[in-house]
C-alpha cells in the first residue's frame, strides 16, 4: 500500500486531466486508483494486478469508497492490455519485473504527450528505470525522492519516525 504522502507525490507527477485514461500497473490494494477515481470522476482508470486476491481487494476498496470509474484487470501487464481500444494518457508503474522490459512494452501504448510515472525503492530499480527512460527518449524527466517523517507515539513520548524513502520518476512521450 502506498503511503499517503508518497501517493500524493505520485499523483501530482501524473499531471492528470479531468477525463484522463490512466493505467495503474501493479495496483496493489488500489490506493492510487481509488484516490484518482475520487479526484477525477470523469477519468477512466485501469488497475492491473496479477494477484487475484489482491485484485479483489481493489474491487472492495472501490466499492467501499464509492468509486465507479475503475476497472480492475486480473493479469500480467502488458499482455492483459493488448486488446484495449483506447490508449492511456498516463501510465503509473508501481511494480513489475523485469522493469526495463515492462517500461518498453508499455511505452508503445502511451499516447503522444502522455506521461509515465514509475517508482523505485532501491538503487537497482532507480538505475534500471533511469536507463530505460534514456533508451525510450522520455522527455521532461522529473525525479524526486521522498523524505517523510511522521509524528508517532512511542511509549510516553512522541517522536518523528521516518518513512522509507522512495524515488518517483516521471516524464513525457514526445514523438
Amino acid at each position: 500500500m502506498s503511503q499517503k504522502e508518497v501517493r500524493l507525490l505520485l499523483i501530482s507527477h501524473l499531471h492528470l486531466k479531468p477525463n484522463a485514461i490512466l493505467w495503474d500497473i501493479g495496483a496493489g490494494t488500489g490506493t492510487i486508483p481509488v484516490e484518482v477515481g475520487l479526484l477525477c470522476p470523469g477519468s477512466q482508470i485501469i488497475a492491473v494486478e496479477r494477484d487475484g486476491d489482491v485484485a479483489n481487494l481493489i474491487r472492495r476498496n472501490c466499492h467501499r469508497f464509492g468509486v465507479q470509474n475503475v476497472e480492475v484487470v486480473d493479469g500480467i501487464a502488458p499482455d492483459c492490455l493488448q486488446n484495449r481500444l483506447e490508449r492511456p494518457d498516463c501510465i503509473c508503474i508501481e511494480g513489475g519485473k523485469p522493469i526495463k522490459e515492462l517500461l518498453g512494452a508499455l511505452w508503445v501504448y502511451l499516447k503522444h504527450q502522455g506521461r509515465i510515472v514509475a517508482t523505485a525503492s532501491n538503487l537497482e530499480i532507480l538505475y534500471a528505470v533511469s536507463e530505460s527512460f534514456a533508451q525510450l527518449q522520455v522527455r521532461n524527466i522529473e525525479i524526486v525522492q521522498s523524505a517523510i517523517n511522521r509524528l508517532e507515539k512511542r511509549g510516553y513520548h512522541q517522536s518523528f519516525v521516518s518513512v522509507d524513502p522512495i524515488f518517483i520518476l516521471s516524464g513525457e512521450k514526445l514523438d
